[in-house]
């Protein structure tokens, strides 16, 4: 047998609080789950530094990547298995690319990547291609596998379907994160009948479509993403820890392009710094390492550092007030020229941070970001776009909705043991 047809001699399962079981059997799954790179992910939250807001927030990539493939799983041996749209010689592709989806996620994911001006996919397709052990076990299925994975993950595959089934506006990525951040984070927005949504999935050639019969549980999951992004992944106190996170990692950045000498050298920090990153120093920086030296630099003498650190560790955030760019920049101006004479660097101090997000859209030629509409498969064989059948998706498709917040350190504005009569200034200003 094969190594792309070998089975586990005894099927593996990993107990899980979302799926109740994740189920293993193919040696190439398995052999993938216990590679180095694919245990890093134990090391990255899934969340960022949302557990500084919803503490039980703790959960990783790992996790996540586990429940990804689950999903795909079931999709394939539950509800394609047989059908004549699905390709049965996909199957391990599709398994594999579900597993590894997530694998070049940074540390703290995407304020690391703004930072360093980063994209995980990058580093995806880097691991997967690259002198890893995952490349390896891809390489004993067969030659090219390891760019066949990498083609799914990357949307240039030519199997739109299995692409469709990893990412589009209705998948298992995201069918997997919203319940699992929810559970986590002790929310209720995040659930949704995943086991109705699974039951009425089909397989076409171009993507995964749905039943017509099951567009109110589709709605249902729309809708919970909608609230999922506002409650918890766009929540003001969670991007105020990110800020500071970002801030610190600007500030040792700028420290060390001046010749700082660190009492505690950022040895795991200097590639990046010096924008030479291997992949080998990638995959050496997780979580915990970058907290070794948020934890270490408290003790430096640069003061903004130093600060920014013991807000991160000790959870002494910003504050934040509403602001409008578009009505406000003269406030901002007024702000920042405040702050300088108050002796507090507005570069580190005062931040306006944006979120946005487009809950549902359909397609729109040629524009930035073109999304798969999600297809109903309806009674006669045709197929039409789900919100020309749903009024309550047609309510919300194609409109993006931002959030602009001001964060500012309000312990250093209340202290009026110097300048008393700007801090009143700003506190005026800002409230």
């Amino acid at each position: 047998m094969t190594y792309s047809m070998e089975k586990l001699s005894e099927e593996k399962v990993f107990k899980d609080p979302v799926h109740r079981y994740v189920h293993v059997q193919d040696r190439a799954i398995w052999d993938l789950v216990g590679t180095k790179e694919f245990q890093r992910l134990r090391r990255i939250k899934q969340l960022g530094t949302t557990f500084l807001t919803f503490h039980g927030a703790e959960h990783s990539r790992f996790n996540h990547s586990l429940g990804v493939y689950e999903i795909v799983r079931r999709m394939i041996d539950d509800v394609f298995d047989g059908r004549e749209e699905w390709n049965a010689g996909d199957r391990l592709l599709t398994l594999c690319a579900a597993l590894l989806h997530d694998l070049g996620h940074g540390p703290f994911s995407h304020a690391f990547e703004k930072v360093f001006d980063f994209d995980h996919e990058d580093f995806t397709r880097a691991i997967i291609l690259g002198d890893t052990e995952v490349n390896k076990v891809l390489n004993h299925v067969g030659p090219g596998f390891p760019e066949k994975v990498a083609e799914v993950i990357a949307k240039t595959s030519e199997k739109k379907l299995v692409v469709s089934m990893i990412s589009s506006q209705i998948d298992a990525d995201r069918m997997d994160y919203l319940q699992r951040d929810a559970y986590f984070t002790g929310v209720s927005y995040g659930q949704f009948d995943m086991e109705r949504i699974l039951r009425v999935m089909r397989p076409r050639e171009e993507q995964v479509v749905i039943k017509k019969s099951g567009m109110h549980a589709v709605e249902d999951y729309i809708m919970s993403r909608y609230q999922m992004y506002w409650q918890v992944y766009f929540h003001p106190v969670s991007r105020s820890a990110e800020v500071i996170l970002t801030k610190i990692l600007h500030r040792a950045k700028q420290l060390f392009k001046e010749n700082y000498a660190f009492k505690h050298e950022p040895h795991h920090f200097v590639s990046f710094f010096c924008e030479n990153v291997t992949l080998e120093d990638y995959l050496k920086l997780d979580e915990a390492v970058i907290l070794y030296y948020f934890q270490i630099w408290q003790e430096e003498d640069d003061s903004i550092l130093r600060d920014l650190c013991c807000r991160f560790v000790n959870r002494n955030l910003f504050k934040y007030a509403e602001f409008d760019p578009a009505k406000e920049y003269k406030k901002l101006a007024q702000l920042n020229t405040l702050f300088i004479k108050a002796g507090i660097d507005p570069d580190y101090y005062l931040v306006v941070d944006s979120s946005s997000d487009l809950p549902y859209d359909f397609y729109r030629p040629g524009e930035e970001e073109e999304r798969l509409p999600i297809h109903l498969l309806m009674e006669n064989g045709e197929l039409r776009e789900l919100s020309r059948e749903s009024e309550i998706v047609d309510a919300i498709s194609g409109k993006r909705r931002t959030d602009h917040k001001l964060y500012y350190p309000a312990d250093l504005l209340a202290d009026e043991s110097t300048g008393a009569d700007i801090k009143s200034q700003i506190r005026d200003l800002l409230e």
